[in-house]
Parts: C-alpha cells; structure tokens; sequence
C-alpha cells in the first residue's frame, strides 16, 4: 500500500531532492525572479512560524485571495505547516455577498491577500466580525504604504517567524509533524453563481494521492516549464500545476497580475515568449483564442503562405488521424511532406509559443476533437483530461503515446470507475451513463453539509454527475459527452447531451463565441447565439453590404445560420451530431455570456440556468412562429 503523504511530507521529501532547482518564476518588475525548491521550503517554515507567533491554532480556517504569483504557492505551503485550513478564493469574485459567504461559512478567522484584493476584503469587513488578522502580502507589483490596525505585511509575518524558529523551533516542528494525512487541507467552493456554493473538503492525502494518480497517466520532464494562466484558487492548478511539478523537479512560472483580468490577459504572450514554457495548463476557450491568433498571423502573411499553410495542415490532420491510429500504409506518402511542412511553417508557429512547447493539458470543459486535431497537427497536442474538484481533481487524461482524440484519456490508476445508469446499476462497456468513481482522490465531503454529501458520496463511491462511456477497444479510456443531469429533453422524452455541439460550433466557427443549446420538452431545440459581431460586420462589408442596413443585418443573420447548416446532411460537418438535435430556430443575444451578468461563473463555464432565466422571453418567443424566423425584429435589433 502506498504511503500515505500529506502535503508537508511531499514538500518535504521533493524540496530536498531538487534543493538547487527553480521551482517559482515570477516578474515583479522588468526581470523574471527565480526561487529554487529550498528558498520556497525556508520561506514557507518562516510564514508558518510566523503564523503561530501570531496565534495560529492548528484547524483554524485561512482565506486566500490573489493573482497567481510567487506568494501564493509560498503563503499557502506556510499556512499549511501551520496546521492551517486554506481557503482559496476566485480573483473573480466581486466585493459583495459571493465574498462574504465564502469567508463566512468556511469560518475562516485569517485572510492572506495581495494589495490588489485587498479593497475587497477591506470592504466586507463589517460583515465578517471574526476575522482577526490581515496579511498582505509585500506586493511588488505595485504600491502599498499604509495598512489597517489589523493588517500586517507578510514580510513582518516572517520576521515574526524567524525569531519563533531562533527559540521555539521544537513547537513547530511538533505543529508541522501533528498533520496528518486525512486533515483537511482546504475548502474548495464550488464555482456555481446560487448564494450557496458548496465547500468542497479536500484533505492532505486527496491530494497526494492525485498526484501519485495523476503520473500513472501524464508525466513531465526533470527542469521543464510550465506557465500558469489558470487561476491557483482550483484544484488543477493545485495537482497539475504545483505538485505535479514539485514531484518531477520542474518549475512554473507566473504571468505578471495587471489591475483588472484584461490588463493580465494582455501579458501572456509576453510571458510565453520570455518563459519559453514546455507545458501549459488550457481550457477549451483559451485553446480556441490561441487558434484564432495563429490564423490571424497566417493571414496576415498573404494568400500564399495561407494556402500553404491550409495544406499542411491538411495533410497533418489526415496522417494523424485520432492519434492512436496514425500513419498506416496508405499514409506514408505523408510523413516526408509534414517533415517539410513542419519545417516551413509550424516550425514558426511554435516559436511564437517559445519554440519549447511539447503539449497543452486541457480540462475544464469538453475540447472539440477538431482542435484537438487542429493542435497535434501543428505540432503542440493538447492532451485533453477530465476530472472535478470532488475527485481532487484528476480522473483521467490523454497523453503523448497514449491518446484517443475525443476521449477524455486513459483513467488514473490506482482508482476505481464505472458507468451507471439512473437507478445506480452499471452498465456494460460502451453504454453510456453517469461515471462514478472511488479512491484517494475522493473528496472528505462537503463543508456544513451532510445531505449534500451523502447524496454525492455513496459507499466510497462519487457520483459525479458528468455522462460518459467506457472505450469499447480499449477498456483504460474513458469518454466523457456531458452532464447527466442537465441533459435536454425533447417532446417525445428522448434526452441529449448539448455541450458537444455547442463546444463544436465555438471551435470551427469565428463568427460565434458562445452558445446554448436549448430543449426542454418542446416540439423542437433552438439555440442561443452570443455573435462575433466584429467578425461578421467584416464578412458583410466583404459582400459588398453596410452591416447597419436590413440587407446587412439579415446577411449576418444568414452567415450564423450557415455556421449551424455545416452540420446538416451535406455540410462539412455533417454527421458530427444527430440531425434531430440540431437547432429550428436561432436567437441571437442582447449580451454575451459573463461572470459580472452570473451567466459565467468564477472559472469562466457558462451557467446553463442562468442564460435560459435571462433570456426566458426569447427563448418562449422562439417557440413562435414569429420567433422561428431567423430575419425576426428582435434578431434584427440584436445583430445591429
């Protein structure tokens, strides 16, 4: 049996074998600055310390707000030798009741805070009367002076720590050694928009073991670098990103916070060039932007190289096939041409991603296997996964040597999996179901909440509310196609699953950024449209039409419905989807889909409910004959 680690004998064990390796890289001014796995060990022992000079009891319950970078991994570590329980937070949770509740209900008594969250916090404070101490961390990214009666900098924290480790350092130890392997190690919140998100428990050796599970599948390499742009307050980021990395001696490295999301988003591609990273954490939306910015470029260049480029690509996706069963006799005429290509073209696309990258990890959301494709064609895979925060996260991925475009990859090992169907009974091998799981990545329950845990967690096993299927020919890959219980309903009561069409027409269409499949028991689905209205003004002026007139509105309305036609009898992607499901009727929204609007939530996944409330009225008017007309008034007035 293996041994059961907690988060401290991990640190402990990796940050000793890889003393002198780069374990942080951040950018705090015009340098990167590296901390090796020894410094993040010292440092984390001082912020301890600290914490117990301060008072800290093992189990009291710490918040976390704050962009990725250096401190956070270091502060978290520190709360943990502690005996800490962390709670992290979204950067994109407002200042109202959303923060409130989750500093609340965790009972967390300690917030750690960079100054850029720190006007939150400050602002709830009234509403949190048992919070004891602010910790800001020294933020070197931009200016802080003057704090609070009860705010300390965390360079003051460590101070603190030092002069406890000088004449205390037995009490410490003692702390750091009393934690053991079923502690908790944080309160994880659900990402939902309803003013009770569940706290996800999950323990020092859920995570461990995750990790121990996670390279059973996927491993990278001793010194690799991994750029992270997720946000550290998930549990991906936390197993794929922080362990995961520890345990192989590789680094990661921060993109540089800016004051609002979009000044952050602006610094990625400065932070890919100057990391010049082996491997990034993705989701289906940025590997989607990271697509439209490379033919964007490729355009850019002329007809010519677009053409050229088309080929290749072309030629690429036809050998690769579904990667398990690339090449073939009948395909080795290829190989020469995507040596060549690969030289002349994707050679250069990668280097605008550094030139080092091997692959992308995906997650989060279903990935289109037409991007999946699309990447491995050009030389930088994203290997797509599956897991949720109950399973901590990782129940299975696709991997160099080891994928099947459109599973969801091989299922972690040790780990047990199966398929049931609505009354709890498995199912046979290839039938579809509700995927269930049991290890020691399964969650200790959710905070303050029985009921929802006992309905969750059944004798050992997790229900995971996500639909899927085992490989028929190869019983180690695990298909995942959407949500059990958010299936759409037809009139005649036959139920499917929306999310594979809708991540399809976002990937293969530039004219559409966000969709909604919608049927709940009607006499047909229609579908919810958030247009590329910059797209599709450029697209009508290219047909010779002024998007402010009707012939111009109703030619935009006509692109989007073509986009939907490509996967009727015919169409390029005819065959994808059944026909039945396909949408009768269009409405294109007022507004796109957002997390200020609650139609996004914190890790930017659309809320299905939250768009159908909105827009209740189309969605009704839809079902009119009126409403079914594409060139209807209100489609006219929301494409303008």
């Amino acid at each position: 049996m293996a041994e059961r680690l907690t988060i401290i004998d991990f640190v402990e064990k990796y940050t000793r074998k890889y003393p002198d390796h780069v374990y942080l890289k951040q950018k705090p001014g015009s340098e990167w600055v590296e901390t090796t796995f020894k410094q993040t060990r010292e440092q984390a022992w001082r912020i301890g310390a600290g914490l117990m000079a301060l008072g800290v009891e093992k189990g009291d319950k710490v918040a976390l707000l704050s962009e990725g970078r250096t401190m956070w991994v270091i502060a978290e570590l520190g709360a943990m030798y502690a005996g800490m329980t962390d709670v992290p937070l979204s950067v994109n949770l407002g200042d109202g009741q959303d923060l409130v509740f989750r500093i609340n209900h965790s009972e967390s008594q300690w917030v750690l805070v960079s100054a850029y969250q720190l006007p939150k916090i400050r602002k709830i404070l009234p509403e949190c009367p048992q919070i004891k101490r602010i910790i800001v961390f020294d933020d070197a990214f931009c200016d802080l002076s003057e704090l609070a009666e009860n705010e300390i900098f965390m360079s003051d924290v460590e101070k603190l720590g030092e002069e406890f480790l000088a004449t205390r350092k037995a009490d410490f130890e003692e702390r750091m050694h009393s934690v053991g392997p079923d502690d908790y190690a944080n309160i994880s919140y659900t990402s939902g928009t309803t003013a009770d998100p569940k706290g996800i428990l999950l323990t020092h050796r859920n995570y461990t073991a995750n990790v121990e599970q996670g390279s059973s599948v996927i491993s990278i390499q001793e010194g690799a670098t991994m750029l992270i742009i997720l946000p550290l307050d998930h549990c991906f980021a936390h197993v794929a990103g922080m362990y995961t990395l520890m345990m192989y001696g590789a680094n990661m490295a921060f993109v540089p916070p800016g004051k609002t999301s979009l000044a952050t988003l602006k610094n990625i591609p400065m932070s890919i060039r100057e990391t010049r990273p082996h491997v990034m954490l993705s989701v289906p939306a940025l590997s989607n932007n990271f697509k439209k910015n490379i033919e964007s470029g490729i355009k850019a260049k002329g007809p010519t190289v677009q053409k050229l480029y088309n080929f290749a690509l072309n030629n690429a996706i036809k050998y690769n096939k579904e990667y398990y069963n690339r090449g073939g006799v009948l395909n080795l005429w290829r190989k020469p041409l995507m040596a060549l290509f690969d030289k002349l073209i994707f050679k250069n696309v990668r280097e605008s991603f550094g030139g080092r990258m091997q692959f992308f990890v995906g997650g989060g959301a279903l990935l289109d296997i037409n991007l999946q494709r699309y990447f491995c064609a050009i030389g930088m895979p994203v290997f797509q996964g599956y897991g949720l925060s109950e399973a901590t996260p990782i129940i299975c991925a696709n991997s160099t040597g080891h994928a099947i475009f459109g599973s969801s990859g091989r299922i972690v090992k040790p780990m047990d999996c199966k398929i049931c169907d609505a009354d709890g009974n498995e199912v046979p091998i290839g039938q579809k179901g509700e995927i269930v799981v049991r290890g020691e990545n399964v969650m200790a329950g959710y905070w303050k909440n029985p009921k929802a845990t006992a309905d969750t967690v059944i004798d050992g096993w997790l229900h995971t509310g996500d639909m899927g299927y085992i490989c028929p020919f190869d019983p180690e890959f695990l298909y995942v196609v959407g949500r059990f219980k958010s299936l759409l309903i037809s009139s005649d009561g036959e139920k499917y699953s929306p999310e594979g069409f809708e991540d399809s027409l976002t990937a293969v269409s530039k004219y559409i950024n966000q969709v909604v499949l919608h049927n709940n028991q009607d006499p047909y689905t229609m579908v919810l449209i958030v247009p590329d209205k910059d797209a599709l003004r450029e697209y009508a002026k290219a047909a010779g039409a002024d998007p402010a007139t009707d012939e111009g509105k109703k030619l935009m309305l006509s692109k989007i419905q073509d986009e939907i036609n490509s996967y009727k009898k015919g169409g390029a992607n005819a065959g994808l989807f059944p026909e039945k499901w396909l949408p009768s009727a269009v409405v294109v929204c007022e507004e796109p889909y957002t997390i200020a609007n609650k139609m996004m939530n914190s890790t930017n996944k659309i809320v299905r409910g939250k768009v159908e409330e909105h827009y209740a009225d189309r969605i009704a008017y839809s079902y009119t004959p009126e409403g079914k007309d594409l060139y209807n008034a209100k489609n006219m007035a929301a494409i303008g």
